[in-house]
């Protein structure tokens, strides 16, 4: 087994996840098999209960796992399906050592930081790198270990101390340290002194630097390159610049081109590995299909949407929705141009205290050519929201909702089409007179962590809807299967009188009680999905739901759809669509 450890410096929040994910990539264009694991030191057990305006987004993985945002971008980017154990927390590891503790593995002995929560942490990463991770079903080549924060965190100390050893005992040309640093501009200066001092802190600690990438807003001077590795004791040709760039695709080109792939080559001695040739060469049609789809192309006509969220403070919060965004975007053949509307400047109680912000906010929704409501938790931006899905409603624009959108597009039709003036959810009033969304009988109000409908579900498209765009996108299959989060659902009591207003219930779950996609007929594209399809998405495979939304707002769903079903003929289809582009 090979790895690779990407490490940061100086400031977090730089793209280690992005360097990390290329990495990969690049090594998978080789005929590699390659997996990931995320380390992030704080105390959680797991991202689930962390607010999205503090941390981003909470990234679901296939079996359930609220995990952190970064797993989601080595899944886009590898086409992976990692599991919780792939996301290292410092609350995993010490709950871990604990419940040994308690049985008595460590009977007679004092349980310490060194060797008992060092070697735990090893033993996961040896462990959790085997797992197969993608459609082959084999054991890995090669783990990708991004530990998050930065070294000299006195949370990560443990973690630091940890690779420090298992450096040596993967032994020589088995493992190869990336570390990101800043470099930053000031009055057009190129300033290396934080860098130099993130890789002595980082070499005092115990790791060593094999490749230092320096993150910065332009291309680095060869004078300033040179002097980073003069100072850090390396090699010029170990130093790499990663300069702000259009999009994050992208970032791979970048490291090709100054040769990353031939420095881990070298470095992890790839060239006696043994691989296969129909792997070698899959890995060559992947490079070229991964070229073709993120290089720009000039002059692209916009696609313009308007996302109207509760976290829209922080992009982050909705990060799998924006790349689901852009990755059908580039499938369409557009530009997207994302219109961000905070939910409570639609709301009436703003052109009260506000009008300026009310009617900016209104103005960039009605000129939006679709409108997507992702999901959410609370009462808050919630009236906002409904406004935005009757006005989508009404108007015939495509709207999406996903999760929370879904109930909020139930909510909008139970105030509107059924009369129920006070319809809305449990979760904003536990006395509604409609409460058309309960919270599920199965869920927990006492224990919060993992206690949410999580994970992997498969929706069955019913009888009779034959007719829906949705069902159509996913291949005209009997099922779809997406990731789900969340504790409260469509009110079965209402689903009748729903129905009669106009909305139809085309998804249900396998009992046929749990209502999970909702879609309008005479509209252009009006649909809600109580999964989170952005999970699945791909830069090289859009999810399906997104696919559809986005080619709706740009004309083209009849030929997405007409392109579907003549691959189900003659391809395999993951959730009803491949990768083609037009």
């Amino acid at each position: 087994m090979k790895y690779v450890l990407v490490s940061g410096g100086v400031i977090s929040g730089i793209g280690k996840g992005i360097i990390a994910s290329s990495s990969g990539l690049l090594l998978k264009t080789t005929g590699l098999r390659v997996t990931a694991i995320k380390i992030d030191p704080y105390l959680n057990v797991d991202a689930g209960t962390l607010g999205p305006l503090e941390h981003g987004e909470c990234f679901v993985l296939k079996d359930g796992g609220e995990s952190d945002l970064d797993l989601g971008n080595y899944e886009r980017y590898l086409n992976l399906n990692l599991n919780n154990e792939n996301n290292i927390t410092t609350g995993k590891i010490y709950k871990a050592v604990i419940e040994r503790e308690r049985k008595g593995d460590y009977i007679g002995r004092t349980v310490q930081v060194v060797p008992h929560i060092t070697d735990a942490i090893q033993e996961w990463i040896q462990r959790v790198a085997k797992i197969p991770v993608d459609d082959s079903g084999e054991e890995p080549d090669v783990c990708i270990i991004e530990l998050g924060g930065t070294v000299g965190d006195i949370e990560s100390m443990p973690f630091v101390e940890a690779l420090t050893q298992f450096r040596y005992k993967v032994g020589k040309g088995n493992l190869v340290n990336i570390h990101v640093s800043y470099v930053p501009i000031i009055h057009g200066e190129e300033k290396t002194k934080p860098t130099q001092h993130a890789i002595k802190q980082m070499r005092s600690a115990g790791l060593i630097p094999d490749l230092i990438a320096c993150r910065c807003e332009r291309a680095l001077d060869e004078v300033t390159t040179q002097k980073i590795a003069r100072s850090c004791q390396v090699e010029f040709q170990q130093v790499l610049t990663v300069r702000d760039i259009e999009t994050i695709y992208q970032v791979p080109l970048l490291l090709q081109d100054q040769g990353l792939l031939h420095r881990l080559r070298e470095a992890l001695m790839l060239d006696q590995l043994s691989i296969p040739p129909t792997l070698v060469n899959k890995g060559a049609n992947l490079w070229q299909l991964w070229k073709k789809t993120v290089v720009s192309k000039p002059y692209l006509e916009p696609v313009n949407i308007a996302l109207v969220g509760k976290y829209i403070a922080l992009p982050d919060s909705y990060l799998s929705v924006i790349k689901a965004l852009e990755h059908s975007a580039m499938r369409c053949n557009r530009k997207l141009n994302l219109a961000w509307i905070d939910a409570e400047h639609l709301e009436d109680a703003t052109l009260q205290s506000d009008p300026t912000t009310y009617h900016k906010a209104w103005s960039q929704l009605t000129i939006a050519s679709g409108c997507i409501c992702p999901g959410g938790f609370g009462g808050r931006g919630v009236p906002g929201m409904v406004k935005a899905a009757k006005w989508a409603r009404e108007c015939k624009i495509p709207y999406l909702g996903i999760c929370l959108g879904m109930q909020v597009a139930v909510i909008e039709a139970g105030q509107n089409l059924c009369g129920y003036k006070n319809a809305t959810s449990e979760e904003f009033d536990a006395k509604a007179e409609h409460p058309v969304v309960i919270f599920m009988p199965e869920g927990s109000k006492e224990i919060m962590g993992g206690t949410m409908r999580l994970g992997t579900k498969t929706t069955y498209f019913q009888p009779g809807s034959e007719w829906s765009k949705l069902r159509a996108l996913y291949g005209d299959l009997d099922v779809m299967e997406e990731r789900h989060r969340h504790r409260y659902e469509v009110n079965p009591d209402y689903v009748e009188a729903l129905e009669k207003a106009g909305l139809n219930f085309i998804g249900k779950d396998e009992t046929g009680k749990r209502m999970e996609v909702v879609e309008l007929k005479d509209h252009p594209f009006f649909v809600g999905v109580q999964a989170h399809p952005e999970f699945t998405s791909r830069v090289l495979a859009p999810s399906p739901t997104y696919l559809g939304f986005v080619a709706a707002t740009t004309g083209c769903l009849d030929q997405i759809i007409q392109e579907i079903r003549e691959q189900k003929t003659t391809s395999k289809l993951v959730n009803g669509v491949e990768s083609i582009h037009f």
